[in-house]
């Protein structure tokens, strides 16, 4: 029986109905994962223990019974620290927000409860979400698994590390600019973000519309699983869809011979891009040509939308802080509070100008190209990992002089794709020569989630990727930093813990 950290959910429920895994031995592999990576990556805010040890406990009663709650019974599942869960504090990153527990269950972790998961604790991410990198003031500075000295990636960057370690098999995260997509291309994990209102959400986000919330994962059955327990309506959210979902997992594997692909390096504006990133990318592009779809290189000549984003994005740093005393604000992130004060001089006008007009314009543009392909490829990010204790790459960082001041410069593959609410989900495609993981991102049209989600996996399958098991972390201190880059520096987690010697960029 192969180790249980690598099996998909699927895979798990049948080990569970036929015995040969119970749920209770699955968390413990995933609370020894824990306790091996845990200090030296720091995804979590905290973990429940004891609640997911009785979780896994009545699981597994249900299983001998043969009387399993749901399509989730006995899967071990982390949850972001900026969705609610009952009887936890909902810090968000933050030293301002409350240590008392909330008194009830957001959407995504009521259908978690009810398919039977067993929920492990919450994981970090940057103060309020404002960033695309993983530190925040509550919880420091949480690590990428590849390179210890590179970002997780952010917002939700304790998710996509505990996805990537083995740490769980769910993992929830949010995406309002590529907070799920950031943090996956960065770790070379699954990262979905679903259609707008196709996953309910409440509270609703500060920011708005460009809010989602959605799955990280270590495969894309994982990530179609998921969101098929999780997008199931809820009246709390007036946004979210009243059509209760599929299992998205009916049909992953039926192909997309004779799709028509668009394949787009820039979009018309992002042109500064890591070379290897550039190059590992349109290799990964090419591979749909021969999965059986047409590939066409377009320029859909998109301006930058980052005005759009910048409106809203910084009228909803304003209203995050607007709760508390701007004497307290020193307790913050200083982007954030940067970000902030900016967003106090944003109109009303302005935000329903981004929210609309702006908006639609966008929209139009890319519903134009989505009537001549059902698909959109590009890179997700136009490079991998960035050092730790920055916001934004040095200049000169993979070549590239200057990029930019903020985050949202080195993320422009994202943003437009939040702004008009489409499905899109990173998928690993390869390395850069330095071992850094590299993601290809697939977007569809507005609620094409089931197309994403099976072009996603044909990919899967022609290309399957390096991960982060157990079996690598135990041979870590034997791995040579001459391999090729599918292997090169893909192991520096586990090296350290076994006393190897941590493979460096070039």
């Amino acid at each position: 029986m192969p180790s249980p950290l690598t099996l998909s959910a699927t895979e798990l429920l049948s080990a569970y109905r036929t015995k040969a895994l119970s749920p209770v031995e699955v968390l413990t592999a995933c609370l020894d994962r824990i306790d091996r990576f845990e200090p030296k990556v720091n995804a979590f805010v905290l973990q429940d223990r004891d609640g997911a040890l009785k979780a896994a406990e009545a699981s597994e009663r249900r299983w001998l019974r043969r009387e399993a709650l749901g399509p989730g019974d006995g899967i071990p599942a982390t949850v972001k620290d900026n969705i609610a869960w009952s009887g936890h504090p909902n810090r968000q990153g933050s030293r301002l927000t409350s240590k008392e527990p909330v008194n009830f269950d957001a959407p995504a972790i009521a259908r978690l409860k009810e398919a039977g998961c067993v929920l492990l604790g919450k994981t970090t991410m940057p103060e309020f979400g404002w960033k695309g990198v993983g530190d925040s003031p509550l919880t420091g500075v949480t690590r990428n698994p590849w390179h210890l000295e590179r970002t997780s990636g952010g917002s939700s960057s304790g998710a996509a590390v505990a996805a990537a370690l083995g740490m769980g098999v769910f993992h929830l995260g949010t995406d309002a600019a590529g907070s799920v997509r950031i943090p996956a291309s960065f770790t070379g994990v699954v990262g979905l973000k679903p259609s707008y209102g196709r996953v309910p959400s409440f509270p609703t986000s500060v920011m708005g519309g460009l809010a989602h919330i959605g799955p990280l994962t270590r495969t894309v059955t994982d990530a179609a699983h998921l969101l098929s327990i999780i997008a199931q309506p809820d009246s709390r959210d007036p946004t979210a869809w009243n059509v209760p979902a599929p299992d998205y997992r009916w049909g992953l594997d039926g192909g997309i011979k004779g799709l028509r692909v668009a394949w787009s390096p820039t979009l018309g504006f992002a042109t500064q891009i890591d070379p290897d990133v550039a190059h590992v990318t349109a290799y990964a592009a090419r591979a749909f040509a021969d999965l059986g779809a047409i590939v066409d290189e377009v320029d859909p000549g998109l301006a930058d939308p980052i005005d759009i984003l910048t409106t809203l994005w910084t009228a909803g740093a304003a209203l995050a802080l607007r709760a508390y005393e701007p004497d307290s604000w020193s307790l913050c992130d200083a982007g954030l509070v940067q970000s902030a004060q900016r967003g106090v001089k944003v109109s009303g006008a302005d935000v329903v100008e981004a929210l609309t007009r702006k908006r639609l314009a966008l929209s139009s543009q890319l519903d134009a190209l989505f009537s001549k392909y059902e698909l959109l490829l590009t890179p997700q990010m136009p490079t991998a990992a960035i050092p730790v204790g920055s916001d934004t790459p040095p200049p000169g960082y993979a070549g590239v002089e200057d990029w930019g001041a903020n985050w949202t410069n080195w993320s422009p593959f994202t943003y437009p794709i939040n702004i008009a609410q489409l499905p899109a989900i990173s998928v690993p495609c390869g390395f850069t020569r330095g071992g850094l993981p590299v993601g290809l991102q697939i977007v569809g049209p507005l609620r094409s989630d089931a197309l994403v989600l099976r072009a996603a996996r044909a990919f899967e399958a022609l290309n399957p990727i390096t991960t982060l098991d157990t079996a690598a972390a135990i041979s870590a201190a034997a791995v040579d930093c001459n391999e090729a880059p599918r292997r090169r520096g893909s192991l520096s987690v586990a090296a350290q813990v076994h006393g190897g010697v941590e493979c460096q960029e070039d």
